[in-house]
């Protein structure tokens, strides 16, 4: 289990989740490069892992909704939790699987976080340790310092939880094939045979999120793979249905913590990073 990981068969995808599970180290790294378009069968862990999407997008799939995994983030799954994945663009994936008791204090919920630089160095330095023999001396320390820094990673609001009510579910659905700026409380609604009142108590519960919230935030899924893809902010906030893009970069700011084009480059420079790293372990 040295070196980098490309696709594989799925019985070796199969042989490589037996063995994370049977491994006896309290913290593991492994690499993994998919293309785009890739579609990881689901499947769960008895450790937790640290999925950290160095380069491309990830979209995780849960029973509780989707979980977007841009590049320079990770997203926290708990061990037991049953998950799938796709890949939109080429992704290098680098993941952390740990065993649930290795320290208290670490997170019992799925979040996506921002992987900070040092997170994001200590990852990378992971990927290159042999996994054949216990960690001892500085690499011990690497892999402490990494259980220690996950509970201090930043969350963001990059989870699209999904109702149970199945009226709501196949509005969200409609609604992700067709995303737009402009659905209201009523038209939903109303589309849903419930009172504005009823409607507006009925989505908050299920999913945690006011409806304009969680449009928001479907939107923003929408945008990150098209910007990640190359094509111009202004031609995906019009096409989302956004009437300026002022508006859209509001919007995106308030989600992300930074304008489109900061997000961008941070991501191109992850993707250098990759490479640079894909050429010193090869």
């Amino acid at each position: 289990m040295n070196g980098r990981s490309v696709m594989q068969p799925l019985h070796v995808d199969r042989q490589r989740r037996e063995w994370i599970d049977s491994a006896q180290a309290a913290v593991i790294a492994l690499p993994a490069d998919y293309p785009d378009g890739h579609h990881v069968t689901r499947h769960r862990h008895t450790r937790a892992q640290l999925l950290y999407a160095l380069s491309g997008v990830a979209m995780v799939h849960t029973d509780s909704g989707r979980w977007m995994v841009p590049p320079g983030h990770a997203i926290w799954l708990p061990a037991g939790i049953d998950h799938a994945v796709d890949m939109l663009g080429d992704v290098a994936m680098r993941s952390v699987y740990v065993h649930p008791a290795a320290i208290p204090g670490l997170p019992q919920d799925l979040r996506v976080v921002a992987v900070t630089s040092l997170m994001r160095s200590l990852i990378v330095e992971a990927m290159a340790l042999a996994r054949d023999v216990p960690a001892a001396g500085r690499d011990a320390l690497l892999l402490d310092l990494i259980l220690h820094e996950i509970p201090r990673l930043p969350e963001r609001p990059l989870a699209l939880p999904f109702p149970a009510n199945p009226q709501l579910v196949a509005l969200c659905r409609r609604f992700l094939a067709e995303p737009s700026a402009h659905v209201t409380i009523d038209a939903w609604a109303k589309a849903a045979g419930m009172s504005r009142r009823s409607f507006t108590r009925t989505f908050q519960r299920e999913t945690g999120l006011s409806l304009s919230l969680w449009r928001q935030q479907a939107c923003l899924f929408a945008a990150l793979p098209r910007l990640a893809d190359g094509e111009p902010v202004t031609l995906v906030a019009l096409d989302l249905g956004y009437e300026s893009i002022a508006a859209f970069i509001t919007m995106f700011r308030r989600m992300t913590g930074e304008a489109p084009r900061a997000w961008l480059k941070r991501g191109q420079r992850a993707v250098a990073a990759g490479e640079r790293v894909a050429i010193t372990q090869a």
